[in-house]
Formats: structure tokens, C-alpha cells, sequence
């Protein structure tokens, strides 16, 4: 029976090389997967997947894949799995679609990303995603003070952003992953400990 999956972690904790191994693992065995991601996220070129460590694959868009599916649920049964990175920036609606590819199509669709934004709030895709998702599964990282990381937290200038924009692209350079209470005293780093 194919699932709705919902694999999420804070920033760094290899969603995207992740997806990228299990798509291989899907192509491996001879079986017709695709790889998507929204057209919102641009960060590494149109229509390539790059974790940070180096993995990277091309891939389509969420955008164009709905539109060519559409509801022709026989056409779709060509994929053997349907794997989305970055589904924090799908909308509610893109994600009940995935959900119904999975329920008509009988097709796994494993979904990666965030499950909150730089201020602890949920996406659109995240909060449909823990709502509907038939499996939930986190994949974890650590804080520097090797406590679990639950907070992406947004920077500049070697201190936490609390207001702004939901979205806004970036990297090692704009976020860090860090503990919830680590994120509300503003500590970036062991440094921070003296400033405290």
C-alpha cells in the first residue's frame, strides 16, 4: 500500500542528500522514480537538487508535474515513486494533490524538507504535510551544544533574526540550526556562553 511520507529535520541534517540517495535507490533497482522540488527554490539553479555535501541531481518541478498529471491517475502508475525536496514551500493544495497521487495512483510519495520556519512557525506544505501524511519521520541534527536542533535559525551579522519575511533563500551563511533554548537566549556558539 503506497504512503504519504513527511521526512523532516532542522537545516543541515541531510533532508536533501537523503532524498537524493533514495531517488538513486529507486533508479538502482531498475524502477522509474522521479525527482521534484517547487519552482520557489532556486538556490542551486533551475531544476538541480544539490545537498551540501556535494550530492546533486537534476530534477523537475512540483509545478510542472501536477499540471502534466493533472487527474489522469492511469498515466501516472509510469512512476514508481514520486520523491520532493523542499516540500515546506508547497502549498496545502499541492500537497492534498500528492496525496491524492498516492490514494489513486497507488504511488509512494516521499516528501523532505523543514517543518518550521526561522521564527518556530509552520510552512503551508509542513503544517498540511503533519496534518494528512500517513508516515511522519524526523531526521535529526545536533546544536553545537550537541543537543538536538529543532530552531533554523535565521542570522546576520553573528546574531539570530527574529522578524521578517517567512521566506528568504539561503545557506550556511543566513541560517543556523540550533536548540530551542539555545535560539531564546540568542546563542549562536559556545563564544556566546560568556555573554549570558
Amino acid at each position: 500500500m503506497a504512503k504519504l511520507y513527511f521526512r523532516y529535520g532542522a537545516m543541515g541534517s541531510s533532508k536533501t542528500a537523503n532524498a537524493l540517495m533514495v531517488h538513486y535507490n529507486y533508479l538502482e533497482r531498475g524502477s522509474n522514480a522521479v525527482l521534484l522540488k517547487p519552482k520557489l527554490e532556486n538556490r542551486d539553479g533551475e531544476k538541480i537538487i544539490k545537498s551540501r555535501i556535494g550530492l546533486e541531481s537534476e530534477c523537475d518541478y512540483v509545478e510542472d508535474f501536477i499540471a502534466d498529471i493533472g487527474t489522469d491517475w492511469v498515466a501516472a502508475k509510469k512512476y514508481d515513486a514520486v520523491i520532493v525536496d523542499e516540500c515546506q514551500f508547497l502549498s496545502s493544495e499541492q500537497v492534498d494533490w500528492l496525496s491524492d497521487l498516492v490514494d489513486y495512483a497507488e504511488i509512494p510519495v516521499i516528501c523532505y524538507g523543514l517543518r518550521t520556519d526561522f521564527q518556530s512557525k509552520f510552512f503551508p506544505g509542513s503544517m498540511r504535510l503533519m496534518e494528512i501524511a500517513n508516515k511522519i519521520e524526523e531526521i535529526k541534527t545536533v546544536c553545537w551544544c550537541e543537543r538536538k536542533a529543532e530552531i533554523n535559525a535565521r542570522i546576520h551579522d553573528g546574531k539570530i533574526v527574529r522578524d521578517g519575511e517567512q521566506v528568504m533563500m539561503g545557506g550556511n551563511e543566513s541560517y543556523i540550526a540550533i536548540c530551542r533554548k539555545h535560539f531564546k537566549l540568542g546563542m549562536l556558539s559556545v563564544e556566546d556562553t560568556d555573554k549570558v
